[in-house]
């Protein structure tokens, strides 16, 4: 009997307001990339995305960055008093460019180590 696994979307994707291959391209963009891909996006739907970006820890910066340019009125009608919340928080500061994604090296240190020896 051979049974076939159907691909049942995340729910990241049921979620996520435009396809995945775009959210790709944000994720992996420049500064520069991501505001040229974020100008294409409709308004509502970039409201959208903004908060959807935002509530995730990794993509938390992009979030604040489409946010920006975002109407306070879409924002709030995308996520409510987190879309006024939003609105605020991507306003008070400038915007960095958003940083290659890279996995993070850890340093270490033996330091602690020698000095117990020395003990």
């Amino acid at each position: 009997m051979t049974t076939s696994k159907a691909r049942l979307p995340s729910i990241d994707e049921a979620e996520c307001p435009v396809p995945l291959a775009t959210l790709g391209e944000l994720y992996r963009g420049d500064g520069e990339t991501i505001d040229t891909i974020v100008s294409g996006i409709p308004a509502r739907t970039r409201a959208r995305l903004a908060a959807y970006l935002y509530g995730k820890s990794h993509t938390h910066e992009i979030g604040l960055r489409v946010a920006a340019t975002c109407a306070e009125t879409d924002l709030v009608a995308a996520a409510g008093l987190v879309g006024t919340v939003l609105f605020t928080q991507s306003r008070a500061r400038p915007v960095r460019a958003a940083e290659p994604r890279v996995p993070a090296t850890r340093r270490i240190s033996l330091a602690g180590s020698a000095a117990a020896r020395a003990g």
